[in-house]
């Protein structure tokens, strides 16, 4: 197979590299980061490894690519590649030395399409340099320059990394020798405007394209606007009165009288049209709160229905239990055969598993039934006396609620008298009779609304009274238990009278200013306290302190213990005019001497 390749013509190569050697072959085209292949088709190195590909970021490059020249992109530092003799038609291009690092080149420009091209024989022209770099890919312009370089613009931006694979060739034109006719290479990335700009134009249009495709997602999963509102007017208003009193309108309706009074559609004029509507849409509490309590009656027939369902499949879990257990006696046990009893087995633990998760959830279902019914028990008789008094305070309130409502209904009622006073004076004679018709109609019902309205005002006087007798009866049991409270300490002191004679130390402790274990404690802790305070202290300093430990404590509860003992605190004025203040000392040490 090498002889043969050997004798493989150079027209035969699409990139113009002669074929010498199958292995180098193999080397260029693994450098493109291209699968190996003969000039057949076939794989030259079955074990190549596309993930070893130079160009990172670039789509992997197709061996039977049209314009694929000779020129790969650049090699990375830390992978080793053979470069081969480049032969053309008027010039030779000679690989530099494999040991040398690679040539470095600038940062890349954005959309870059231009190269700079420096080292170029004295002689060059345009033609060879055409020659030499179009195999990289299709040329646009050529920009010479007297001093041995150019700038190349090409159609693409991938074949500047095949034209910066040519970067280190020494080139020689012809078979000359002259210096004028030899020359380094060197290609690097180039700066220009055009390119600039067409990558802005590209990246712009990828914006509207993704801006416009984002509009058309959020407009696909946005939902549907509501319908407009339709203005106010007298028809209108009409219409959403009737719609008010059906209840399959209804929600539309109300929607639209909410857009109106939140639109401030209510004015002097249309105020009784919309009390009209107001009243109606409050029609429909009593209709919802019946519909809650069927539903809630359905549900409740509903568990009632699960229970007893769940409750029959329980009995019939037990007895295939039953059954399972009356099998594995021995009786019947040993006439099954082994597959047989290890088949009864299983399904006795299943039915077992599955009857007591069953069986949970139903006492579950129990107990919750029992926790409601332990929650609607009768309550205390104290707390049946506050319900009362709350009962009571919710009925006053309710009744001032409908007194205001009254006054706010008779309030409209005289505003319409008012507009029909108006309106009488600006109407003809034969209006006169049917508006004196009105006038007698709303005097009647203003007279009915003031009588109304003074039952109601009697109902409330019976109420406070009411609720003042209680107050009453609470105020005379807080005395009786007063009252038994200090009948309890009588009786607590005539005991202790009568200890007394038997234990004279406990008459001492008795007579002490101290009364309780807190007050013990409080004297303890107020003594460390200004123990610590040589200087003294205020009263509020010292409350401050002992609120931090009991929250309970008051001031005058301090000062009044601090009092009584003289011979422990003295309090002592410091200061002089404005900023004359009280302080507590400690003479516990002075008053142990003087007692």
């Amino acid at each position: 197979s090498t002889d043969g390749g050997r004798n493989l013509s150079l027209d035969s190569i699409p990139m113009g590299l002669p074929m010498s050697d199958p292995t180098a072959w193999a080397t260029a085209m693994n450098n493109l980061g291209m699968a190996p292949m003969g000039m057949t088709g076939q794989p030259l190195l079955p074990d190549f490894d596309p993930a070893l590909g130079m160009m990172t970021g670039i789509p992997p490059i197709n061996p039977m690519m049209p314009g694929l020249g000779i020129v790969p992109p650049p090699i990375p530092p830390d992978m080793p590649a053979v470069k081969e003799i480049i032969h053309c038609k008027s010039c030779t291009l000679f690989p530099p030395n494999p040991h040398l690092p690679p040539p470095a080149t600038r940062e890349r420009p954005p959309g870059c399409k231009t190269v700079f091209v420096g080292g170029l024989p004295e002689n060059g022209t345009e033609q060879i340099i055409m020659e030499v770099f179009e195999q990289c890919g299709e040329v646009i312009a050529i920009r010479k320059s007297k001093k041995n370089f150019c700038h190349i613009r090409f159609a693409e931006e991938f074949m500047v990394d095949k034209a910066l694979y040519l970067s280190g060739y020494r080139i020689r034109l012809g078979s000359s020798t002259d210096k004028k006719d030899t020359g380094r290479l060197h290609v690097d990335f180039a700066q220009a405007r055009d390119d600039l700009y067409e990558w802005e134009c590209k990246q712009r249009m990828l914006a509207r394209e993704e801006r416009h495709r984002r509009r058309l997602a959020e407009e696909r999963f946005r939902p549907p606007s509501p319908p407009p509102v339709v203005h106010y007017s007298d028809h209108e208003c009409s219409v959403v009165a009737e719609k008010l009193k059906d209840d399959t309108k209804f929600s539309e309706a109300i929607q639209t009288l909410l857009t109106w009074i939140e639109r401030g559609e209510v004015n002097r004029r249309t105020a009784n049209n919309f009390y009209s509507m107001i009243q109606s849409a409050n029609s429909h509490i009593r209709r919802l709160v019946n519909e809650k309590a069927a539903h809630e009656k359905e549900m409740e027939e509903a568990k009632e229905k699960f229970k007893l369902a769940l409750s029959g499949i329980l009995v019939q879990f037990e007895q295939i239990v039953a059954v399972y257990h009356s099998a594995s006696k021995q009786k019947a046990w040993d006439h099954f055969t082994k597959a047989q009893r290890k088949n009864i087995s299983v399904w006795c633990k299943q039915a077992e598993e599955i009857r007591n998760i069953h069986n949970d959830e139903l006492m579950g279902i129990r107990r919750e039934e029992e926790m409601e019914m332990s929650d609607e028990e009768i309550e205390d008789p104290s707390e049946m006396k506050e319900t009362e008094e709350s009962a009571l305070v919710s009925q006053v309130e309710a009744l001032k609620e409908e007194n205001d409502s009254l006054r706010w209904q008779l309030d409209a009622y005289r505003n319409e008298v008012e507009l029909l006073k108006q309106e009488q004076g600006k109407a003809t004679r034969d209006e006169d009779t049917t508006k004196e018709q009105q006038m007698k109609l709303l005097q009647q019902a203003l007279q009915g609304m003031q009588k109304h309205l003074l039952k109601v005002q009697e109902e409330y006087k019976k109420r406070e009274a009411e609720l003042e007798k209680v107050k009453e009866d609470k105020l005379k049991i807080e005395t009786l238990l007063e009252n038994l409270k200090e009948q309890e300490g009588s009786t607590s002191r005539v005991c202790a009278c009568s200890q007394e004679k038997e234990c004279p130390v406990e008459k001492t402790l008795s007579n002490s200013p101290v009364k309780s274990e807190r007050e013990v404690l409080l004297v303890g802790i107020i003594s460390t306290f200004l123990h610590v305070h040589p200087f003294g202290a205020s009263i509020e300093y010292i409350c401050s302190y002992l609120q931090r430990l009991d929250s309970k404590i008051c001031t005058a509860e301090v000062e009044v213990l601090m009092t009584r003992l003289q011979n422990t605190f003295r309090q002592e004025l410091s200061g002089v005019g404005a900023s004359l203040e009280k302080r507590w000392k400690f003479c516990g040490f002075d008053g142990l001497k003087m007692t």
